[in-house]
Order: C-alpha cells, then sequence, then structure tokens
C-alpha cells in the first residue's frame, strides 16, 4: 500500500508516526526516513528507543534503492513531498521507488505539495486542512507538540 498525509494542515508527521508505532507494536520492521529533517525533535528520542523501529536522515534515495526493500514492513518518508517541491528529488525518481515497492513493503509518503502522479498511484490520500492555527496569533513552535 501506498499512504499520503499531504495538505497545509499540521499532523501529517504525527499521523505517520501513529501507523508506525501501531506497525511496531505489531511486531514488524519499521523505517522512517526524514527528508529536510535533521532528526533533532522530540518524537525521535522515542522512536530511538524502540527496538524494531530504526530512523535515518537522507538527501536521495540511495539507501531505498538498495537494501530497504527486503528490510522492513513499513517505510516513512517524512517530508518527501516538499523534497520534490523543491527539487530536491525528482518526481520520476520517486515515481520509481513506488513502482519497486508496489509488492511491499508499505510506504508512508508526508509534506505538503504532493505532486498529482503521486497522488494517483497511492491506495490513501489523506489531505490535512488547516482551519485555525495558533501561529498566526504569533505563538511560537513548543517543544513537545511541534518539535
Amino acid at each position: 500500500m501506498i499512504y499520503v498525509f499531504t495538505g497545509n494542515g499540521k499532523g501529517k508527521t504525527s499521523a505517520a508516526c501513529g501507523m508506525a508505532l501501531r506497525a511496531a507494536g505489531a511486531g514488524e520492521k519499521v523505517l522512517m526516513v526524514q527528508f529536510l529533517k535533521n532528526g533533532k525533535s522530540s518524537e525521535i528520542e522515542v522512536i530511538k528507543k524502540i527496538k524494531n523501529f530504526d530512523i535515518r536522515q537522507e538527501k536521495n534515495l540511495n539507501f531505498l534503492k538498495k537494501t530497504a526493500k527486503r528490510k522492513y514492513h513499513l517505510i516513512i518518508l517524512d517530508e518527501i513531498n516538499v523534497a520534490m517541491k523543491f527539487g530536491l528529488l525528482s518526481v520520476k525518481e520517486v515515481v520509481d521507488i513506488l513502482k519497486q515497492y508496489r509488492e511491499g513493503p508499505d510506504l508512508v509518503l508526508t509534506g505538503r505539495w504532493c505532486p498529482k502522479e503521486i497522488i494517483k498511484m497511492a491506495d490513501l490520500v489523506t489531505e490535512f486542512k488547516e482551519v485555525k492555527h495558533y501561529y498566526k496569533k504569533g505563538v511560537k513552535a513548543r517543544k513537545g507538540r511541534e518539535f
């Protein structure tokens, strides 16, 4: 399955982490590949303590092309949509990976601006819509909530 969590609303990565916790709790091996993040958020501190939940920061898809398919049941590609939007990854190379992984493991793609080609391939697409956000009142990001 290919899952996409996209849109301007808050909670895309959190939703993906929730799926990952469920999978890890069921004994499955999980990988979160972070694009555009430095691995210094609060959820990472907990993830590091879960024995069958790995995390990596990546700038390209080489790891996925080489070894990840045989090793994991669920792979989260965190902020990969944003990486495509800014040209750090091409839509074509991501589509090629999705085709390669079509028979498993399951993939979760997060981030705003999901390309229509990816949406078309996905089995599930959830769009997070911002209705109201406290940032607009000047509230800063808070540890344990936003990072």
